[in-house]
């Protein structure tokens, strides 16, 4: 798409929009960066982006302006259903996401991660195979790093490997991976996607522009991804923890294995690896798909999944103190990433839940404790909600905290040496902290200052 001398208004100033405005501005087109909340300082945006002649609009859009853009750029954080977003398609204004934008002014091939949980670990290992194999690759999306800001770095021989949230596959258009991978579909984001067939429809259009000559890389334990194998336009490689495949990746005792054609191979154990818990085998057999189907040899693959270390916030190890070892699982933001955290536990663990409400139930997160949690402490708007549901399933030794600091202090005093301290909120951050990252960091510098 040429957009040069083109009015694109970017939606949202945060690092997605930020990073889109600057690629816009890089390309010579007039980038227009709105932000609803009339309290934000256009003079401080404008600094964000010295070197770019932009526009910056807050609080409400002037109505004329409609008439004299080309192309509008959403950030993820902003629903595609609102009479907002409408306005735009009513006008004819193709609606683009951060994600299709980059996307759009990007070289090479691209490898695409989605799924409810294990995204971030997936794609993290993923991009280090294909660093350690390949000389120009960029990881970039949900993981962190807006696409836009990588773009134009980007040459023929590049790989993409991007982790793509269903907020950002929302506004894709043309966005086309050679290789996808759909690990979970579990109940999320229920009160942006109403419904689980609409989010899960929106999970599976990652494949929308593949075909049989790409691949799409499935979990067969999984009922939303293994019922969509059936009508997957690309060509599906199957992984599973649970089940022996004839065809793909599978655990058998600690090994993983790979079957294809009649020929089975053991490719690891599974103590041989840095990550635990099952979904990580889960998370390393997905990644091993995928860059097997990409073309890394297999020697390779299984040399950087061996010295591949946990990703932050993912039930991290942060530190021992007084025999209490304190687990960081911030990114445990709705109760299915939160089972595998509880799950990893082997010590009487203290857990700290709640948070923003999401719609979710709490009633396979609370079973999953299974006799492990002595004291659940819970904070942020879901408490309540989620007090009610533990003492529903037996467990009543819970306490509320209104500061995360007093949820620490509640920590601290009722550990004892063997215990485990687990953050792992089943719940976002925001209300109390603007990311999971945030969260997350508040819990190490409280526990490292111990």
């Amino acid at each position: 798409m040429n957009v040069e001398g083109k009015k694109v208004l970017v939606v949202g100033t945060g690092k997605s929009g930020i990073a889109a405005a600057a690629l816009l501005a890089k390309e010579k087109a007039a980038p227009v960066l709105f932000d609803e909340n009339k309290d934000t300082d256009a003079e401080e945006v404008k600094k964000k982006l010295p070197d770019a002649e932009i526009g910056v609009i807050t609080g409400t859009l002037p109505e004329g302006i409609l008439d004299e853009l080309e192309l509008a750029v959403l950030s993820p954080g902003v629903p595609v259903d609102t009479p907002f977003v409408e306005k735009f398609r009513d006008k004819g204004i193709p609606v683009w996401g951060e994600v299709e934008l980059g996307y759009a002014f990007s070289k090479g091939k691209v490898i695409a991660i989605t799924g409810t949980n294990g995204k971030t670990t997936t794609t993290a290992l993923t991009g280090q195979i294909m660093r350690d194999y390949y000389e120009s690759v960029f990881v970039v999306g949900n993981i962190g790093n807006p696409y836009t800001l990588e773009a134009l770095n980007t040459r023929e021989d590049s790989v993409t490997v991007a982790e793509i949230s269903s907020f950002q596959l929302e506004t894709t258009v043309d966005f086309h991976p050679s290789v996808s991978a759909v690990l979970n579909i579990t109940p999320d984001h229920l009160n942006r996607h109403h419904t689980m067939e609409n989010y899960a429809s929106v999970k599976e259009s990652i494949t929308k522009n593949q075909t049989k000559e790409d691949t799409c890389v499935l979990n067969y334990g999984d009922p939303y991804t293994r019922a969509f194998g059936e009508r997957c336009p690309a060509s599906v490689i199957w992984f599973s923890s649970a089940e022996k495949l004839a065809e793909g990746y599978y655990l058998e005792g600690e090994d993983i294995i790979r079957s294809f054609g009649g020929v089975t191979e053991k490719l690891l154990n599974i103590n041989e690896m840095k990550l635990i818990g099952t979904h990580n085998v889960e998370n390393v057999m997905a990644a091993i798909a995928m860059s097997a189907a990409y073309g890394v040899p297999m020697a390779n693959i299984i040399n950087t999944v061996k010295h591949f270390q946990a990703v932050e916030h993912r039930i991290e190890y942060v530190a021992e103190k007084d025999g209490v070892v304190y687990y960081n699982d911030s990114k445990g933001t709705n109760p299915d990433a939160a089972i595998k955290g509880i799950r990893a536990m082997n010590r009487p663990t203290i857990l700290i839940g709640g948070g923003y409400d999401k719609q979710n139930e709490y009633d396979e997160w609370v079973e999953a404790f299974d006799g492990k949690v002595k004291l659940l402490v819970l904070i942020g708007q879901t408490k309540e909600k989620i007090a009610e549901c533990a003492r529903k399933h037996g467990l009543t030794n819970i306490v509320f905290a209104d500061t995360f600091e007093e949820c620490m202090e509640i920590c601290v005093k009722n550990a004892v040496s063997g215990d485990a301290v687990l953050l792992s909120p089943a719940c976002a951050s925001w209300g109390m902290f603007p990311n999971y990252e945030v969260r997350g960091n508040m819990f190490k510098e409280y526990v490292n200052n111990l």
